[in-house]
């Protein structure tokens, strides 16, 4: 008998990657919306796994669940999942941290050196006036990276990617990681900061790697942003909410923070009435190449789109077929698992 997995929001339209991988032994609904209520309470009552993107699965939703054992959030981020809910439920929870890591750390590496070489800002320059702005004055955020202090916010496989290639350009690698057994940073020879106000007073670029939960978000807000030193850069390839944008726009404005580069925000797809946003786009000529957004595209390259596809189906595949649980991110919650 065929198992069936549901996919409620993919963007996918069609699981082409995904029925190559399952075969005949499961059957997969790709149903592609983004609410709850839009479909039928026999497909959450009888589905045995669930592939998710970013529709919250709450308890209103576990209640629904007769059959389901594994729900596997189709990302790094596990944030939209209930895990204690899910875990209470005996529904194993998983994410896929391994699929997109290289892309997300090439990604911030890359707004980095977009800011200390100015490429986007004299781009745009020369497009509104090629004879005017041919001069190396647009660039406001250059500087030189060798010698510089790269502080990285969560050195997992992101952040320790993001460090290593932050290295290559001789660059000082700091981190701050609570959760890190102690002894890490000897094998990667990075300095280890205790506190987060010891990164933020010392790094020139700020790197963010860290998962949104109860202690992370607003981690950097009004607060934190008064302990950073000043002409610093910001980026955010996490996390949203991680972010108070407020914070930011301040920084920016009073010149603790030199350039801020958002691949996510705490409202997606961007709001114009996020402060940030809103001043992104008026591109007053005191924030004119100081801020970067991108549209939470870090992750994608077509290599690691299939990835992220065959890694979520396998996930559930293997642990209906044979009980082998990879990447679960409730096993604390999880004692009678279905």
């Amino acid at each position: 008998m065929a198992f069936t997995i549901l996919y409620p929001d993919s963007k996918a339209q069609q699981l082409d990657i995904e029925e190559k991988v399952v075969g005949t032994e499961a059957a997969l609904f790709n149903m592609r919306q983004n609410r709850f209520e839009d479909i039928e309470l026999k497909l959450w009552e009888s589905c045995d796994a669930m592939v998710v993107s970013r529709m919250p699965i709450d308890r209103n939703v576990i209640s629904h669940l007769k059959r389901c054992r594994i729900i596997v959030r189709n990302g790094v981020g596990f944030d939209v999942l209930d895990l204690k809910g899910l875990g209470e439920a005996g529904i194993a929870a998983c994410n896929i941290p391994d699929y997109g890591t290289t892309e997300v750390a090439d990604s911030a590496i890359a707004m980095m050196l977009a800011f200390a070489r100015g490429t986007a800002a004299l781009d745009a320059a020369l497009h509104v006036d090629l004879g005017a702005n041919w001069t190396h004055e647009r660039n406001v955020t250059a500087r030189r990276l060798r010698g510089a202090t790269y502080g990285v916010i969560g050195l997992g496989r992101i952040g320790t990617a993001a460090a290593l290639r932050a290295h290559a350009f001789g660059m000082n690698i700091i981190f701050y990681d609570p959760l890190l057994p102690g002894g890490a940073e000897l094998g990667l020879g990075f300095t280890r900061m205790r506190h987060l106000v010891d990164l933020l007073g010392q790094a020139d670029v700020i790197d963010i790697h860290t998962p949104l939960n109860e202690e992370t978000h607003k981690l950097i807000n009004s607060e934190t942003v008064a302990t950073i030193k000043p002409g610093a850069y910001l980026i955010n390839t996490a996390r949203g909410p991680i972010c108070d944008t407020a914070a930011l726009l301040a920084g920016l404005r009073s010149n603790r923070l030199l350039a801020v580069g958002l691949d996510v925000l705490p409202q997606e797809p961007g709001q114009a009435e996020d402060p940030l946003v809103a001043a992104w786009q008026e591109n007053a000529p005191w924030i004119r190449g100081r801020v970067l957004l991108n549209p939470h595209a870090a992750f994608f390259s077509p290599d690691a789109y299939v990835d992220q596809r065959t890694k979520g189906v396998q996930t559930a595949l293997f642990y209906l077929r044979d009980g082998t649980l990879v990447n679960c991110v409730n096993q604390q919650y999880l004692s009678k698992p279905r």
